[in-house]
């Protein structure tokens, strides 16, 4: 399940109550059908706070859109990537496929991409906030290591990891566990070995 925290973004308690009680209501309802004055009474505040922390709908979904990827973000590339690359490569990759693979959090994942089209600013910050980051860390890890003989550090970045973000969206959301099953460990191990004896 997905878990809101403090630690992830630096709102004040009052908006962490709001993004708490709006996250459920938008995956149950999604955006269209999500009622501001239903969010209010999850949260358990009145409408007039609500709307002093958030003028209006849009506003708060680009809100919790920043909190929720600031919190996976946190979650996968806290630490830094330090030791010899088979073993950061594997763990960081586990690391993403545990941490992505959350219902909750594809879910909402799918949500965005469900208004992308009509609210591409949307999945632009979702971007920002957590692929963006995650391959310059990854670039850079890579750039420290001249022994792995990389061409191209961001090709490689965007390689990595695309495709187990790629395995988790198809395995989990298009129902290809059931079509083209692919055991993750699986993927992880011949991913790495591609990376090192490239």
């Amino acid at each position: 399940m997905m878990i809101l925290d403090s630690s992830s973004t630096q709102l004040n308690k009052k908006a962490e109550q709001i993004l708490k009680g709006a996250l459920p209501e938008f995956l149950e309802h999604g955006y269209a059908a999500t009622r501001m004055d239903q969010v209010a009474k999850t949260a358990g505040v009145s409408k007039q706070t609500l709307y002093s922390y958030f003028d209006d709908k849009e506003g708060l979904f680009t809100a919790l859109i920043q909190y929720v990827a600031c919190q996976k973000f946190r979650l996968v590339w806290s630490k830094p990537l330090i030791g010899e690359p088979r073993q950061v490569l594997t763990q960081l990759a586990r690391l993403i496929m545990t941490q992505i693979n959350d219902p909750d959090y594809l879910c909402f994942v799918r949500l965005i991409i469900a208004e992308s089209g009509k609210h591409p600013e949307l999945s632009q910050l979702f971007l920002q906030n957590v692929a963006q980051p995650a391959i310059s860390i990854f670039k850079g890890y890579l750039k420290e290591h001249p022994e792995l003989r990389i061409k191209d550090p961001e090709v490689l970045a965007h390689i990595f990891v695309g495709t187990l973000i790629h395995n988790i969206l198809t395995q989990n959301m298009l129902s290809g566990n059931t079509i083209i099953p692919m055991e993750p460990e699986r993927l992880i191990n011949n991913l790495v070995e591609l990376i090192i004896n490239n």
